[in-house]
């Protein structure tokens, strides 16, 4: 069985169609895969600051925590005020790509910053 018809609620395979829905016999749960596949979706595109807040292309941040820089004896230190960032997708968390004065170009993870 596929991974997608496993129910979303308890993770059961004991699943079974009817109509658009599939239902789940043990938890009785109902769910429609084109919904859940859209919120998964839509989920993925939003990016986070430390506060909770949407970031978007061309934002104004504040790093909140001093961070190392790998390679350098620098650290880009809490406060620091970042222009114009750019979002980008990455597997290693670094989701933020932007210019830091001093310091050049990097990338951040956005659990790092906070939109001005």
């Amino acid at each position: 069985m596929n991974d997608e018809y496993k129910c979303p609620a308890c993770k059961s395979i004991n699943t079974y169609q009817d109509g658009s829905l599939w239902i789940c016999p043990d938890c009785y749960h109902e769910w429609d895969p084109s919904e859940l596949a859209a919120e998964a979706e839509s989920l993925v595109d939003v990016v986070l600051d430390a506060n909770g807040t949407v970031l978007n292309n061309g934002d104004s941040v504040t790093v909140v925590k001093d961070l190392k820089v790998k390679g350098t004896t620098s650290a880009v230190k809490s406060g620091t005020k970042v222009k114009s960032i750019r979002l980008v997708d990455s597997n290693d968390g670094h989701n933020i790509s932007c210019k830091i004065d001093g310091v050049g170009a990097m990338y951040l993870k956005s659990e790092f910053v906070k939109k001005i």
